[in-house]
């Protein structure tokens, strides 16, 4: 990766731990909660720190999308010439991957001195001098959020963690705020239904600013909130729109069209809308952020999100999509319909506890037949043992024409493997769940399987 210039406001103190373990390993330790919603904490440290951007910024949250309509603005100002940043989570494999610079996974040794700097300002950015306690989340967050400012960059993206109004990336004024789909998830801290998700959601905005909703039915909250506001409101079906057919599809919005575009190298039907949102965002920063046409052309054909309905091919085949709430299994279970048939499909599942299961079960079950229920490695994810009492309760089993198979595993790796065993080499295996699921059977690299009826036949 190329060496990255620091601005002359920042400076870089020496680690105090040796390594990005250490650091983690401390930010798990000072507070007691993993996740503790509000401003003020995180505000305190980011004025202790000085933290600012002096480029544009896009904020995108959302049930789902996020992280495909981050990349897809990735790809497109990178093919424009512009050096990005860009801030997601949670990662699949290794934490460096929430931050990118210039398309470039961040390393450690870039990050180690911003998660000093958070240290040191937290220590006496509290009322009376005294410390501040910071979420693990809260923490890395103004870390990479330092790393990102201090980067000289042109425009920043930055992936809401949960919810919007009280998320730490929310102390960044955004530029141009997008909403992607909203549904039901984490209701425990965003409220029970749309309309109090929505408003959670639509706190990212700014009075004057771009505020893109590409979600095609949004909640009224998010309406109201923009109005009241006076944000600059674009709405899905009324400020933007798109078309297509097998081949190709159009994107129109507010005095712009871009007709014939190739469809996103992301797979799935619901990448459009997503798309669509992002083209909205674009030619709403047009006057600060000016894009070709064929930045837009080349950026969607590059793109690149791993775990977003990735297919990887071989025999059997195999599908990886961190899909975890009964909104993003829907878009699953359609994509996985759309591509044709496989003789059995095998399904390796892990999830944590506070999700909708019986809504996950009951959407993706008539197309699994055979279930690999895996633990994962903490405390908020269900026991694999009990994943498969609450798919045994629901009594799914009855609806389908042939026996179900189900068993569990101590971990994702364990549970592919298992699958891999059991599966001849027309069937499909599917990964999904939790991007730790995901995350579990990337350790080494992207599988490519080759069963072992495949390897038999080739040693007879």
């Amino acid at each position: 990766m190329p060496e990255i210039t620091f601005s002359p406001e920042f400076s870089l103190p020496p680690s105090r731990f040796a390594d990005l373990p250490e650091w983690l390993a401390h930010c798990e330790r000072i507070h007691p909660a993993t996740i503790e919603l509000g401003l003020e904490r995180v505000r305190a440290v980011a004025h202790a720190l000085q933290l600012r951007f002096a480029c544009p910024v896009i904020t995108v949250a959302g049930t789902n999308g996020k992280g495909s309509t981050c990349a897809m603005l990735e790809a497109i100002l990178q093919q424009s010439g512009y050096r990005s940043g860009v801030y997601t989570s949670p990662h699949l494999v290794h934490f460096e991957e929430r931050c990118r610079i210039g398309a470039q996974i961040a390393t450690a040794a870039q990050l180690l001195p911003h998660f000093e700097a958070v240290e040191q300002a937290r220590q006496h950015a509290g009322e009376g001098g005294q410390p501040v306690s910071l979420t693990y989340f809260e923490f890395t967050t103004l870390a990479i959020l330092r790393l990102l400012a201090s980067a000289r960059l042109d425009v920043v993206v930055l992936e809401v963690g949960l919810g919007g109004r009280l998320d730490a990336t929310n102390i960044i004024d955004t530029d141009c705020a997008i909403i992607t789909s909203i549904d039901l998830d984490h209701t425990e801290f965003l409220g029970t239904d749309r309309e109090a998700i929505g408003r959670e959601k639509a706190g990212i905005m700014r009075a004057g600013k771009p505020a893109i909703v590409s979600d095609p039915l949004p909640p009224d909250s998010v309406i109201a909130h923009a109005e009241q506001l006076g944000a600059d409101l674009w709405l899905a079906g009324r400020d933007f729109n798109y078309s297509g057919d097998r081949q190709q599809w159009n994107w129109a919005g507010r005095g712009k069209r871009y007709a014939g575009l190739a469809y996103p190298a992301l797979r799935g039907a619901n990448q459009l809308v997503n798309a669509s949102g992002v083209l909205a965002a674009l030619q709403a920063l047009r006057p600060v952020l000016p894009i070709t046409a064929q930045s837009i052309r080349e950026g969607l054909a590059l793109v690149d999100v791993p775990g977003r309905f990735q297919i990887v091919p071989g025999q059997p085949t195999l599908v990886l999509d961190v899909a975890h709430n009964p909104h993003s299994v829907a878009a699953l279970t359609a994509n996985l319909d759309a591509m044709g048939f496989f003789p059995v499909t095998h399904a390796v599942f892990g999830a944590m506890a506070d999700k909708d299961l019986a809504a996950v079960f009951q959407k993706i079950a008539p197309l699994v037949d055979r279930w690999y229920f895996t633990d994962l490695p903490l405390p908020r994810a269900e026991k694999a043992t009990n994943l498969q009492k609450r798919w045994q309760a629901l009594q799914l089993v009855a609806q389908r024409p042939r026996q179900v198979f189900s068993n569990v595993y101590a971990n994702p790796q364990a549970a592919l493997d298992a699958a891999v065993a059991q599966a001849e080499p027309a069937d499909r295996i599917i990964v999904f769940g939790s991007f730790f699921t995901v995350g579990g059977v990337l350790q080494h690299g992207i599988p490519r399987l080759q069963g072992k009826h495949l390897s038999e036949a080739d040693g007879a």
